[in-house]
Formats: structure tokens, C-alpha cells, sequence
């Protein structure tokens, strides 16, 4: 399979490198230090799985010389997708299939307007993963894991040839559910949440969540998003949240989302496309959101001042 790997950050770079590991046909859609780095020296990947490196390993940053692929693995931040969308029409063919990997929800609606379902798939993914330095993954925490399916929940020939390949894979879960966008919903309900308050508390997720005032701002806030899906007809059960704060009790204590990442290190963020998100949706359906209003409004300079704005 013909795969582009658009966006070789944290997860396009893992998920990439373990696919061309296996002998994928994989190109990696880069720029700058990162790009020069995989070219010259291949993609190394540090993971709690096991270290790994691909050399030689195929990078661009012109995905127009790549011609049509069977496969485009879109994992950019959620505020790049626009300008993504622009370079990724040159590697969509008739028979391109995108698998977006981003946090949020909002992007299923635009990469639809813009490709239609005859090539978008349903998608998400599990994995704490970074650019530790140029052409360097570090893969810390959260035992890979990546599903997918038709956005109908219709069975298809394609996404059993990508549930075959990822299988593959030694190591990493891989699951077709029953309703892909209950999926994308209950891994927004968890990164939401997670993303705000860590961003908003500034500390790693072992201690947010053992406090017992900030405990209770991430089951807020998750409970907001839960809410919002089900005004979208999203039918999350109504045991979720508190399963999913049983979950969060189990991952690794130095764990830190990447929007929190960004924000701490002074970085652009997903700040607008996932606590944003939240209230936009939530007004749309009339749902309050006074959580994510909170974090939103603590957050927004330190977003704005990164951004120059």
C-alpha cells in the first residue's frame, strides 16, 4: 500500500515508522530540520514498546512529487488542517482513502466539505508520542492503539485491508467499532477534558487528577463534552464519564497532553479546537459548557501571546 504520512509529528511519526518498519510503502510529508534529518539519517523511535529506527526512510516536503497513494495518515495539529488540506489534494486519487488522526471533532465536517465520504474514514488513535528532537519520535506513554471504520458503520473491503494491515503490527491494538463516531465523541469527551485541565493546572495528569478540586474540574468538564454529544444524537452511555475517570486512574502519572505540551513550552496550540470546540458546539445545541468557559477564558492569552496576536 501506497501511504503518505501527512503530519510525522508524535503520531504520523510512530505509526508511519512502524509501517514502514514492516515494509509499507510509507512517505513522510515533512519541512525543515525534521525533514533534513529523516533524509539524511532516517526516522529513530524511542518507545516504551521498543526502540526502533528507519533507514533509509522516504521524506518530502512536496507531496505534489508523490502522485495519487492508497492511504493519507492525517495527523497534523487540528489548527493546521486547512493549510494540510490545500498540499494533501495532489495525493488523492479515485481510490485514496484519508485516515485522520487529529484531536477534535470539527475537522470530520471540514475534510468531508472538502473530499466527500467516498474517501474520508472515521478515526482516532491513543498514544502519548513527541518530536524529541529532528527526525527523533519519543514514544512515553499509552500503549498504542488505533481504530477506524466508514463513517456509515457500513462494513467495506477497505477498511478490512487496513485493519489487516495494522494487525500486523506487533504491539499496537487495532479495533473496527460497531459506531466509529460514538468513538471519535467518547475520544473527544477524554481529550477535552484532559487537554483543559492539565493546560489550565499546568501539572502532569498523576496530579491533577489526585487533587481533589481539579479532580472535579476534569469530570466537569468531561461531563460538558458527554452532554453536547448526546444534544448531537451521539448515544454515549450515561456511565461513560465516571468510566472513563477510572481509566484516567490507571495511565502512566507523567503524563501530559500535547495541546498542554504546547501551551506550557509557549507554542501555538489546540486550544480553539478542542476547549473552543466545546462551546461553540454547546451553544449550537444549547447545552452550557461553563467548565470549558472557564478554562477557556484562563487559557485564551497565553494562546493569543504565542500567536502574536
Amino acid at each position: 500500500m501506497k501511504i503518505a504520512i501527512f503530519g510525522s509529528g508524535g503520531v504520523g511519526g510512530y505509526f508511519g515508522g512502524r509501517l514502514a518498519q514492516a515494509g509499507q510503502d510509507v512517505t513522510f510529508i515533512a519541512r525543515g530540520a525534521h525533514l533534513a534529518a529523516v533524509t539524511e539519517s532516517g526516522l529513530r523511535v524511542d518507545s516504551i514498546g521498543g526502540d526502533f529506527a528507519v533507514h533509509p526512510a522516504r521524506a518530502t516536503d512536496s507531496p505534489q512529487s508523490m502522485g495519487h497513494v492508497d492511504l493519507v495518515i492525517l495527523a497534523t495539529k487540528a489548527w493546521q488542517l486547512d493549510s494540510a488540506i490545500e498540499q494533501m489534494k495532489p495525493l488523492v486519487g479515485a481510490g485514496t482513502m484519508i485516515l485522520p488522526l487529529l484531536n477534535g471533532m470539527e475537522h470530520m465536517d471540514v475534510l468531508l466539505a472538502a473530499f466527500g465520504r467516498e474517501h474520508v474514514l472515521g478515526g482516532l488513535c491513543r498514544l502519548s508520542a513527541f518530536v524529541a528532537a529532528a527526525g527523533h519520535i519519543r514514544h512515553v506513554g499509552i500503549p498504542p492503539f488505533i481504530t477506524f471504520g466508514e463513517l456509515d458503520n457500513s462494513k467495506s473491503a477497505r477498511v478490512g485491508s487496513l485493519r489487516e494491515m495494522f494487525s500486523a503490527l506487533n504491539g499496537i491494538t487495532v479495533d473496527v467499532p460497531a459506531d466509529i463516531n460514538v468513538a471519535m465523541w467518547e475520544k473527544f469527551v477524554f481529550i477535552s477534558g484532559t487537554s483543559g485541565v492539565g493546560a489550565f493546572t499546568r501539572q502532569p495528569i498523576g496530579e491533577f487528577r489526585a487533587n481533589p478540586e481539579t479532580r472535579t474540574m476534569l469530570f466537569n468538564a468531561m461531563n460538558e463534552t458527554a452532554a453536547v454529544a448526546r444534544a448531537r444524537g451521539i448515544p454515549l452511555s450515561e456511565s461513560f464519564v465516571s468510566d472513563t475517570m477510572k481509566r484516567i486512574d490507571t495511565i502512566q502519572p507523567d503524563v501530559m497532553a500535547s495541546m498542554q505540551k504546547d501551551m506550557m513550552e509557549g507554542r501555538p496550540s489546540e486550544l480553539n479546537e478542542q476547549t473552543g470546540a466545546v462551546i461553540r458546539m454547546g451553544r449550537a445545541v444549547g447545552v452550557p459548557t461553563p467548565t470549558h468557559e472557564a478554562i477557556y477564558a484562563k487559557l485564551l492569552p497565553l494562546e493569543n501571546k504565542a500567536r502574536r496576536l
